[in-house]
């Protein structure tokens, strides 16, 4: 059985069995079930408080507690998350939550206390290179499960995706890939659904997108695994939704300090001079959102970088926006950025 499904209880058992199995719950666990009808449909919750209730309104512990549940009750719909609901939830407190299909019926319960959000997201994490500029240490452990402290660099992002509902992974692998599938499985022990992409020949870090058939939301996900970041991702989504967007580029802020006064000349005339300014560009930051409609614009079987899924479609006039990543971040490629990074896991959350 699954640690939710002791949470759900049949609408004709008695307000005495209830408190029973209510009482087999410890101290730090949500106190509500969730009560179905022989249908296996949601049709009310049920708490300590609305036993005390109904007993107090002249209800016995025979009362059958669909007599004395709580009706109104709030769930998601699996097919289509409410990010805002997501986020009311944990405003108010609500930490169970059911997740319902089209016949009402509980997919699954989750739990907002143990979860940053619950997402609607699939995603692709990119583990195929050699990690040529990391050797010796790449030459017999794929960089992403090589460890920033205890736990390698992928499993970092695995952990963070988990906890904010993202379940669907995909990763695409090739270098030493059994490593990578030996040490990750099928991520049941982390609640994840893990599937491998394996290529024969690079394809770059969007080629392997169009492998995939099976994705079952509607947005993706695609990141390097080599990244070590505790992005927001639910704020990362949001903007994603807000700016109505094909294409989502995650960034971070690149600062380029010129030693120099530079001239402003319009026409060979100096209108402004700027003592040795300091610009700011947007790098990429190897994180993509996207609507999954657009996959078509990626060929089968052919090398495509993420770069030419963004450049694609601004030619085909769609919008590609982006998101400035305001927390940690750092592409762990060379040998300095995996000391840095030993150095930065000690004193940052992930």
């Amino acid at each position: 059985m699954k640690d939710w499904q002791k949470h759900i209880i049949i609408e004709n058992t008695n307000i005495k069995q209830t408190l029973e199995c209510l009482n087999t719950f410890s101290s730090k666990e949500d106190l509500t079930l969730f009560v179905v009808n022989i249908d296996n449909q949601l049709v009310g919750t049920i708490t300590d408080g609305d036993i005390r209730r109904g007993l107090l309104n002249g209800k016995t512990l025979e009362t059958p507690i669909i007599d004395v549940m709580f009706k109104e009750f709030r769930f998601l719909e699996k097919e289509n998350i409410d990010i805002e609901k997501v986020q009311f939830f944990r405003q108010n407190e609500i930490s169970l939550v059911p997740i319902l299909d089209k016949e009402k019926k509980i997919v699954k319960i989750i739990n907002l206390d143990e979860k940053r959000s619950f997402l609607p997201i699939d995603a692709v994490l990119m583990a195929g290179g050699r990690g040529e500029r990391l050797k010796p240490l790449t030459n017999d452990t794929p960089k992403p499960l090589l460890k920033i402290g205890k736990k390698p660099i992928i499993e970092y992002n695995l952990d963070s995706l988990e906890s904010y509902g993202i379940e669907n992974i995909w990763i695409s692998v090739r270098y030493l890939a059994e490593k990578i599938t030996d040490y990750l499985g099928n991520g049941a022990d982390k609640n994840l659904k893990i599937n491998y992409i394996h290529e024969t020949n690079p394809l770059g870090t969007a080629g392997a997108l169009a492998l995939i058939e099976d994705f079952e939301h509607d947005t993706i996900l695609l990141m390097n695994s080599d990244l070590l970041t505790n992005i927001d991702f639910e704020d990362f989504y949001k903007t994603f939704l807000q700016t109505k967007a094909a294409l989502c580029v995650a960034t971070v802020p690149y600062h380029v300090s010129v030693p120099y006064a530079i001239l402003e000349v319009i026409d060979n005339e100096i209108v402004e001079i700027k003592e040795k300014p300091t610009y700011t560009f947007q790098a990429n930051a190897g994180m993509y959102l996207f609507q999954r409609k657009f996959l078509d614009i990626i060929p089968k079987k052919q090398f495509f970088d993420a770069p030419d899924l963004i450049q694609a479609l601004i030619d085909q006039k769609e919008k590609v926006s982006y998101y400035p990543i305001l927390s940690y971040w750092l592409d762990i490629g060379k040998h300095e950025d995996f000391a840095k990074a030993q150095e930065d896991v000690k004193h940052i959350k992930f």
